[in-house]
């Protein structure tokens, strides 16, 4: 029997990429306790590296909420992979980092982040609710448009 969060994702339509490999010398999450934390996701569907660029130049704000969407659909990859696939031991997302790369007169980067935020909440209710940075930098690994880490209670 699918678990609740699962069953949720399969009623969202939601399909889950693979957990990626690390790309350099750390790992992708750590736990401390009941805290889970989740390594930077970058837009990067099984292997293949999407929304390469910066908002404001190659991207609009709504391209750069669907590249922050994937981010957090990698971050539930990985927490899935953390749980040993048992996403109902999430009992709270407590705080996303989200990184926009973007252009310097670029300045909507809670809007872009608020992709991840709402798919969050989308997935898991109101213990997707969090409390949440949007910053922008000047570029991320591989060129990718969004970056973002998350800290999650786990049961």
């Amino acid at each position: 029997m699918a678990g609740r969060i699962e069953a949720r994702l399969k009623e969202l339509g939601i399909e889950l990429p693979q957990a990626a490999a690390p790309v350099a010398a750390y790992v992708p999450y750590t736990q401390s306790g009941n805290t889970l934390y989740v390594s930077g996701q970058v837009t990067v569907w099984n292997g293949e590296r999407r929304f390469v660029g910066k908002l404001g130049q190659d991207f609009t704000v709504e391209q750069g909420q669907q590249a922050a969407r994937l981010c957090a659909l990698n971050i539930i990859a990985q927490a899935k992979a953390a749980c040993g696939g048992d996403l109902d031991r999430v009992v709270r997302v407590l705080r996303l980092g989200g990184f926009v790369n973007g252009t310097p007169d670029f300045h909507d980067h809670p809007l872009v982040i608020n992709g991840a935020s709402e798919l969050m909440m989308q997935v898991f209710g109101d213990a997707g609710k969090h409390a949440r940075a949007a910053v922008g930098a000047p570029s991320l690994p591989g060129n990718v448009a969004v970056e973002v880490d998350a800290i999650l209670e786990l049961a």
